[in-house]
C-alpha cells in the first residue's frame, strides 16, 4: 500500500533564492492535499562569538538583549519572507496559505535540526532548495547532504532557478 504524504516539513536557510523553494513547496501541498510546516535552524552562537560579547558588553542586560535579538531578528525576517511571498501570490492561490500549518525558528546545527524536526513531527517529507554557486555554496550543500543520506521520510531537494 502506498503511504500518502499528508505532511511536509519545508525547510529554508532565507536565502534570496529560498521562495522559489517555497513555491514548490507550496504547491506540492496543494497538490496532495498535505499540511505544509516552515523550518528555519538558526546555528548556535559560537564559543568565540559569545567571549567577545562576554568581552565588550559589560552590562549583563546588554549581554542578554543581544544574545536574544539575535534569534528575534531572524524570526522577524523568516515571517517578512512570508508576508512578501503571499503578498505577491496571486488573489486566487491567497488561500493556499492555510496549508501552512507552522512557521518555526529553531536552534541548533541545521541538518540535525531538520531531521529531528521531521521525525517529531512527524513528516512524511523534506522539502528544501539548492543553492547558486558561491562562497556559501559549499556549507549548504553539506546541510542538504546531510538530511538526504540520513532522513527517514522521502526528501525533495529544489534546485535553484534565476527566475
Amino acid at each position: 500500500m502506498l503511504k500518502p504524504i499528508r505532511t511536509i516539513l519545508y525547510a529554508t536557510d532565507l536565502s534570496n533564492t529560498s521562495a522559489y523553494a517555497f513555491r514548490h513547496a507550496v504547491g506540492l501541498a496543494a497538490a496532495l492535499n498535505a499540511r505544509l510546516h516552515v523550518l528555519h535552524a538558526i546555528e548556535p552562537m559560537s564559543d568565540e562569538a559569545r567571549l567577545t560579547i562576554q568581552l565588550f558588553m559589560q552590562d549583563p542586560e546588554a549581554r542578554r538583549l543581544a544574545m536574544t535579538r539575535r534569534a528575534e531578528t531572524t524570526r522577524q525576517i523568516l515571517l517578512e519572507r512570508q508576508e512578501a511571498f503571499w503578498a505577491a501570490m496571486p488573489q486566487d492561490e491567497q488561500a493556499l496559505r492555510d496549508l501552512v500549518d507552522d512557521i518555526e525558528l529553531i536552534e541548533g546545527f541545521a541538518a540535525e535540526a531538520i531531521l529531528k524536526r521531521a521525525q517529531s513531527l512527524p513528516a512524511d517529507m523534506i522539502l528544501m532548495g539548492s543553492h547558486a554557486h558561491g562562497i556559501s555554496h559549499t556549507f549548504l550543500g553539506t546541510v542538504a547532504k546531510r538530511v538526504l543520506r540520513r532522513a527517514r521520510v522521502p526528501t525533495l531537494i529544489v534546485p535553484y532557478a534565476e527566475d
